[in-house]
Formats: structure tokens, C-alpha cells, sequence
């Protein structure tokens, strides 16, 4: 007797909110069986500032204002939290809207940079029309003492409860935030890595944390685009789960930034500042 042909990856019914995962049938190449698992679930995000189109960002469907803030705030193109005077929030499904209202001067700013943004989860300057957007001139920080050892003994471990998604069903980054006690306090998660950051920037800026003497804790790689947006937001820190790129290191040294780099099986490796730099 024929078996019947299981159903494979059949998704589940959209919905006017999408939730952060779902459930989703799979089989084995067989076909002799079937079952269900949970995956994370991603949106276009369509923002568009003082009613014209910026960007459109496939982002995880939570925490969606902290991510335009973040956004805002870590591409450069509000200065400060005061820059944005209201968010709406709109659509269903697999497509949802942002507009933003901003202050006339980031508005003239933006149209200046003439860049229109079309993201992705996994580059974060998609889009950008000349180098010298790739690559601004920013702020150096005034640098600050690197975070005790004892902050980072058992990290990974810690950092778990600031996962649930990415416990729950994988495929999503995380960022965390440790304030200047050692305490950690929140994290965000999205399928972008520089999603993830942003969103923590925005939670910080939205609930008044301060970052000084802080330090940002990201599960992805450390390249170019999340030391840009931790400078934007004045965090002094970052750890990076997995190693920097070149051209993220020489970005940390050359703006005080402290960049540390948590592996697996060894001990904490400080990439900046530069070790002829310490006292």
C-alpha cells in the first residue's frame, strides 16, 4: 500500500501581527515521516522619513520600535533621540510600514546623503552610493577602563536568558547590554546581526539607560558596520562572540572603542586598544 506523500515545508497561515516564530512542517527525504519545528520568522520593514522612502529592512517582528530608533540613531541619520518626533507603525503579515517624523534639520541631512537603502539580514550598507558613506567621519570616544575579567567569566552561559527566540527555535542574533556594575540588563534579538544592535540601541535610548561605562555583548561576527553604530551611540565597549574583521579592529583602535572578542575555549583576547597603547 502507497504511503501518503507528507506535507513538506508548508507555513503557517499569515497573520495581521506575525508573531516572532512559527510552526512549520518538514519531512525526511524518504518521505516516511513528518513532523513540525519551530522557525524565526522575518518582515520587510518599509521605513520612510517625514514621508518619503529610506530603507526597507527584513527585520524579526519584535520590538519594532526600538529597532527604527536604533536604526535612526545608528545610521547616522538623527544625531540624538530629540531628532524624532513620532513613529506609526502599520501593515500585517509579511509586510509592514514605518513613518517617521523627524526633525527638519536630520531631514535636510538625509536628502543631502542621497542613499537609498535596500537592507537585507545579513549586510548592513546595502545600498550606500559613495565611499565616503561607507566610511564617515566620527566621533573618537574618550575611551574607558577595559570591563573587570570577572565580567566576562561565564558570559556565554549568562547571556542565554537574554535569548529566548534564538533558544527557542535558532536563527536569530542577539545583542545584550551590561551596565557599568556588570549587571546585565536587557538584550534584543533579529535575524541581522546590525538588526539586533540597533534594536538594543533604540531599548537603551527609548527606556533612558545610560551606556557610559557599559558594555554591548553581540553574538555575530564584529565588522565595520556595528562598530560605526556603537560609536553613534556612545557605548565605550563591545564584546563580540566571534573575531572582528581587520577593518573593524582598526576602526576600534583608531576611535577609542574597547573591542574584546569572547571565544569559545580561551580566554578574552583585547583587540583595542592596541597593547603599545596601555600603560
Amino acid at each position: 500500500m502507497n504511503a501518503k506523500r507528507p506535507t513538506c515545508a508548508a507555513p503557517a497561515l499569515d497573520t495581521p501581527a506575525p508573531a516572532a516564530s512559527q510552526s512549520y512542517q518538514y519531512c525526511n527525504l524518504d518521505l516516511s515521516a513528518s513532523a513540525s519545528t519551530a522557525l524565526a520568522e522575518e518582515v520587510a520593514l518599509a521605513i520612510a522619513y517625514n514621508g518619503i522612502s529610506q530603507a526597507v529592512m527584513l527585520v524579526t517582528p519584535t520590538d519594532l520600535e526600538d529597532f527604527i530608533v536604533g536604526f535612526s540613531l545608528g545610521s547616522g541619520i538623527v544625531s540624538e533621540r530629540s531628532d524624532i518626533y513620532d513613529l506609526q507603525l502599520s501593515g500585517s503579515g509579511s509586510a509592514m510600514y514605518a513613518q517617521v517624523n523627524i526633525a527638519s534639520r536630520a531631514f535636510w541631512n538625509l536628502k543631502q546623503q542621497r542613499r537609498q537603502l535596500a537592507g537585507t539580514s545579513g549586510c548592513g550598507l546595502c545600498g550606500v552610493e559613495a565611499v565616503e558613506q561607507a566610511l564617515p567621519q566620527l566621533p573618537v570616544l574618550p575611551g574607558a577602563p577595559l570591563p573587570p575579567a570577572e565580567w566576562l567569566d561565564g558570559l556565554r552561559q549568562r547571556i542565554n536568558a537574554f535569548q529566548p527566540l534564538g533558544q527557542h527555535c535558532g536563527a536569530v542574533h542577539a545583542a545584550v547590554f551590561m551596565n557599568n556594575q556588570g549587571e546585565l540588563l536587557l538584550g534584543r534579538e533579529d535575524i541581522g546581526r546590525h538588526n539586533a544592535l540597533d534594536k538594543l540601541i533604540g531599548a537603551l535610548v527609548r527606556q533612558d539607560i545610560p551606556t557610559a561605562g557599559g558594555v554591548a555583548i553581540v553574538t555575530s561576527r564584529c565588522s565595520l558596520e556595528l562598530i560605526q553604530k556603537a560609536l553613534r551611540a556612545g557605548i565605550q565597549t563591545l564584546v563580540s562572540l566571534s573575531s572582528p574583521t581587520g577593518l573593524a579592529l582598526q576602526w576600534a583602535r583608531r576611535h577609542n572603542l574597547n573591542l574584546i572578542h569572547l571565544p569559545h575555549k580561551s580566554a578574552p583576547r583585547v583587540y583595542s586598544p592596541a597593547m603599545e597603547n596601555q600603560a
